[in-house]
């Protein structure tokens, strides 16, 4: 029921049988056995297609509410924290990943030591069926209805450059000054739109599209380029305020608010929320409480 599942949302045998780390011969071989045992015909395949049945799409449909169930009931009957084992793949954005989560895995192996993590770092966009992904953890707002987000986390984006870059250019003193400013701009992996930089002080809302030479969609690559002097950047207290604490970045406008940068982990809706991706919420929305 699992491999049938899984085809259907995939859309192959193939990407079925990566996504479940099984040869290809035996999805096929297990859906086979399926058809024979329920005397029906599930999926009509051809060398290029494959479709579901309507026999097919009432049992996928019934087999994703069983599973869920499934998995509620050996959840209800084991709270212990041996209960969250087995593998679990995720993919958190690249700064997030590298210079928090990793960091502190030692603590999350202590305390779930019979999970098998799969962390991917990227600020890419994911597609969790076929890639086999349990969830993801993205900041903003977001806008894919097919996923459940639970937020974890809220941020301020701290708007800071090198105090090398401010001796050279000048300190802003009100939002509208950063138009003459180099801005290191960030775009969505997913659809290419830069990010406006909105200010709120005391009634006053200011929104910009900020200019410059250079503009990233990844996290990480992002603060290295703040880091060089290049520009005035927007980062999260989570990124900044190590580099704040050692004088390596200034930040500036500080009287100004930014809209909250909202965090969430996301699964898709026709996934039960495992202990799995429970365990690794919660262990992430603990970690961030500090920033």
């Amino acid at each position: 029921m699992e491999v049938f599942v899984r085809v259907v949302e995939t859309g192959g045998f193939t990407k079925a049988a990566d996504a479940m780390r099984m040869p290809k011969a035996t999805v096929t071989t297990l859906i086979q056995n399926l058809e024979a045992h329920l005397g029906v015909k599930l999926l009509n395949r051809t060398t290029r297609r494959l479709n579901v049945t309507p026999d097919g799409a009432a049992y996928y449909e019934r087999s994703v509410r069983i599973l869920a169930e499934v998995a509620e009931t050996e959840r209800a009957l084991s709270r212990t924290r041996t209960a969250v084992r087995g593998r679990l793949r995720v993919d958190v954005p690249a700064t997030l990943g590298r210079r928090f989560l990793v960091p502190a895995l030692p603590a999350f192996f202590e305390r779930y030591p019979e999970l098998e993590l799969e962390l991917g770092c990227s600020d890419r966009a994911v597609d969790l069926i076929a890639e086999g992904v349990d969830c993801v953890v993205r900041g903003g707002e977001q806008e894919d209805s097919s996923l459940v987000a639970r937020r974890i986390a809220t941020f301020e984006l701290l708007t800071c450059a090198t105090p090398e870059y401010f001796k050279r250019n000048g300190v802003p003193q009100h939002p509208n000054d950063l138009e003459r400013h180099q801005c290191i701009r960030y775009f969505s992996a997913k659809t290419g739109k830069m990010y406006k930089w909105v200010f709120s002080r005391e009634g006053e809302r200011v929104e910009l599209d900020v200019s410059g030479a250079l503009a990233l969609n990844d996290s990480e690559a992002y603060l290295e380029a703040g880091l060089t002097g290049i520009g005035v950047m927007r980062a999260t207290p989570a990124a900044a305020n190590q580099w704040l604490a050692r004088g390596r970045l200034t930040r500036v406008l500080e009287d100004w608010q930014s809209d909250p940068l909202p965090l969430y982990v996301m699964y898709p809706q026709n996934r039960h929320l495992s202990a799995k991706v429970q365990a690794f919420a919660d262990w992430v929305a603990e970690l961030l409480t500090e920033f």
